[in-house]
């Protein structure tokens, strides 16, 4: 019965993958092919890596059993990465030359069976790998003594490791205020991508977490919980096109990454790499400013995020599902359309750095906010001792 279901399944991959074949191109469903266990629904599997060396086991099946014993031949082939990619706009890495081996490049699938021993695939270091990036172990079908099927020709083991961060607590009010950015750093965006991680700690009536606008504040991406008669647990992202509203009400103690794009016309929110809700908007916006909490007036008081945030980052293009799923702990900083990139992890001191070398650096004894209402912006305010950091054992994220 399971081999019927995997056979099932894997046909239905080969229907696919000649629907756009010619007339004269024919797939014969009747036909035994071999195929790389794991990969009938996505070739991407996860390869857990606390420590190394680490080892995971992959086999070669077949949707029937084989009449002879039946050699496999099998490879690590890093050029696999760049032909995913571009086939599924991803931006995956394979890993560094030397970082893992096969230990044994052949397996055989015994005469009368469907699926061969395990190959075993030696993650041997980590040392190389760059901050940011999503690794992957490409091992193909490089030969076989039946068809193989195409889409299931290659297993991309994705490297796993639990990450431990420092993050930017944002619990004391007294730090609220904004960094507004020289003019030459200023940034018209046709398309955008903004992201945060964040973890509460305690919900209440209206808590304002983040602004991304211009300089004037026109045009704004504002972050802020149970306003308007909303759920405390509610997030309304005040957008260029008006009030989003996520469906997600979201719990304490726990961090998730939201992501907001506009493609020109839809903005997305997304929680988790996740479609969350949506809205419309036509136009440019402007980006120069970050506000961090609320910072107007008399209302940081009331209006507190009680909580931490970190990855922080702004693109100049719409982000796709897959590319927000890869980016859940940490993004390449030379990423393409990445405009600014804050980790929010230094630990110290009142700078939070800019990690692409854009120049988006933000100081925060350089800040300016409303201190009275109606009376406009006060320059050079120096709140850098106001600036918390948490390095909580909850700061961890699984790649």
């Amino acid at each position: 019965m399971k081999t019927n279901i995997i056979k099932s399944i894997i046909l239905g991959a080969a229907a696919i993958m000649v629907a756009g074949c010619t007339e004269g191109d024919k797939f014969d469903y009747n036909q035994n092919v071999a195929f790389i266990a794991g990969t009938e629904v996505t070739p991407i599997t996860k390869f857990v890596v606390e420590d190394t060396p680490s080892t995971q086991m992959i086999s070669v099946s077949t949707t029937a059993p084989v009449d002879k014993d039946t050699k496999v031949t099998l490879a690590i082939d890093p050029s696999k990465v760049d032909e995913y990619n571009a086939a599924k706009g991803t931006n995956y890495f394979a890993v560094p030359d030397g970082a893992a081996v096969l230990e044994s490049t052949e397996v055989v699938i015994p005469a009368g069976r469907s699926y061969s021993e395990p190959a075993i695939v030696k993650m041997l270091s980590t040392e190389a790998f760059e901050e940011g990036r999503v690794y992957v172990v490409p091992v193909t079908i490089k030969s076989a003594g039946v068809d193989v099927l195409e889409p299931s020709r290659t297993i991309y083991l994705q490297i796993a490791r639990v990450l431990q961060f420092t993050a930017l607590d944002i619990s004391n009010t007294r730090m609220y205020s904004n960094y507004i950015f020289p003019d030459n750093l200023m940034k018209e965006l046709g398309e955008f991508t903004y992201e945060i991680k964040f973890y509460s700690r305690q919900w209440h009536r209206i808590a304002r977490m983040c602004s991304f606008t211009s300089k004037d504040e026109q045009n704004s991406s504002m972050l802020r919980f149970g306003e308007n008669g909303l759920p405390e647990r509610s997030l309304q992202w005040v957008s260029p096109g008006g009030s989003i509203v996520s469906s997600t009400e979201f719990d304490t103690d726990r961090w998730y990454t939201l992501s907001l794009t506009y493609d020109g016309s839809v903005l997305t929110m997304y929680v988790d790499g996740n479609k969350d809700a949506e809205g419309s908007y036509s136009g440019t916006v402007d980006f120069q400013r970050i506000e961090l909490g609320m910072s107007w007036t008399s209302y940081p008081s009331s209006q507190y995020f009680n909580g931490c945030i970190a990855e922080m980052r702004v693109w100049d293009r719409a982000l796709t599902p897959g590319e927000i799923k890869m980016g859940a702990c940490g993004v390449d900083s030379k990423s393409k359309g990445l405009v600014a990139y804050w980790k929010l992890n230094e630990g110290e001191g009142h700078i939070f750095h800019d990690a692409t070398g854009n120049g988006y650096d933000m100081d925060w004894s350089k800040t300016c906010r409303e201190i009275n209402e109606g009376a406009g912006l006060t320059y050079d305010l120096d709140y850098s001792q106001y600036v918390q950091w948490n390095s909580s054992d909850a700061n961890r994220c699984s790649e």
